[in-house]
Parts: structure tokens; C-alpha cells; sequence
């Protein structure tokens, strides 16, 4: 999972950062075949992420894993009016988060796990200094506990 020799960082005239990763890697993405995210789509990503109705639309769609959800039983669930629903669907598409199909007369949405996975990996790409991923604890998904944790109480119940 190691970039290309094509890590840089570049600023604006304010002095912000705008990119973190220079041009070459964009064609090719990394080495692995995966695609780097850069900061402004993690600052997209994020951004669309940090309000509640997006968020649970969000966790919604990643719960129904790779079928998605129809429009219809989203707004359903959320008890929430076609046009705002609407409006949250598109601003976490343009994200990058969602995409879309259309199956009938009938709009899918589905969680884009690749986006994810690379939302995780722009986030956590440099910790421990890029020493090694075994300084984050792994998470249980359902949990959300570190695995140590969860098996030292699961011990404890044993005895």
C-alpha cells in the first residue's frame, strides 16, 4: 500500500494546504491498484459527513451493505419529505460517498465502500510516523471496542 515517490505538499498563496499528494500519483494511484484520496475530497467527504440527516442516511446505506437502498424506503425510514432527502442523497454523492443507479422507476443508492476505505486510509496514513499499522487498535465494526479489550472481558466470563 505504498505511494509512489510523489508525496509532497503543496500550498495556496494563504499558506493552506491544498494538496498532499502531487500529481504523479493522480494517474496511477497506488502501487496496490487502490486510488489515494486527496484533501479535498477528504475535506468533501467530511464535510458531508458532519451533519446528522447525512450521517444516518450514511450508516443507513453502509448497513445495507452492496444492494443499497431505494429512495423511496430511505425517506421511509428517516420519515422524511422526497425533497429534502433528496437534497442530503445528491450532497453526499457529489461527495463521493454514494453512487447511484437507476433500476426501473426506481433510484438505488448504495455507500461507496472504495470511497470509504480510502476516507480511512487518508485519515490513518501516517500514523506511528507511517511505521506500521500496529499502532492503531483494531475496532470490532459492531463494537466499535478494541479486539483486546472485547477478548480480556470475554476471559473474564470464562472463569
Amino acid at each position: 500500500m505504498a505511494l509512489r515517490h510523489c508525496r509532497a505538499v503543496y500550498f495556496d498563496i494563504s499558506g493552506n494546504i491544498v494538496d498532499s499528494i502531487g500529481p504523479g500519483c493522480y494517474e496511477g494511484g497506488r502501487e496496490d491498484g487502490s486510488h489515494a484520496m486527496d484533501t479535498k475530497q477528504a475535506i468533501a467527504a467530511l464535510a458531508a459527513l458532519a451533519q446528522e440527516t447525512r450521517l444516518a442516511i450514511f450508516r443507513m446505506l453502509v448497513e445495507a451493505g452492496p444492494s443499497g437502498l431505494p429512495a423511496g424506503i430511505i425517506a421511509e425510514r428517516l420519515d422524511m419529505p422526497a425533497s429534502s432527502l433528496s437534497f442530503h442523497l445528491a450532497h453526499l454523492t457529489r461527495a463521493g460517498l454514494l453512487a447511484q443507479e437507476r433500476q426501473s422507476r426506481s433510484l438505488i443508492y448504495r455507500a461507496d465502500f472504495a470511497a470509504t476505505d480510502a476516507l480511512v486510509g487518508y485519515l490513518t496514513e501516517n500514523c506511528c510516523g507511517r511505521g506500521a499499522a500496529s499502532c492503531l487498535p483494531r475496532m470490532q465494526p459492531a463494537t466499535m471496542q478494541p479486539v483486546a479489550v472485547r477478548t480480556l472481558a470475554t476471559r473474564r466470563k470464562r472463569r
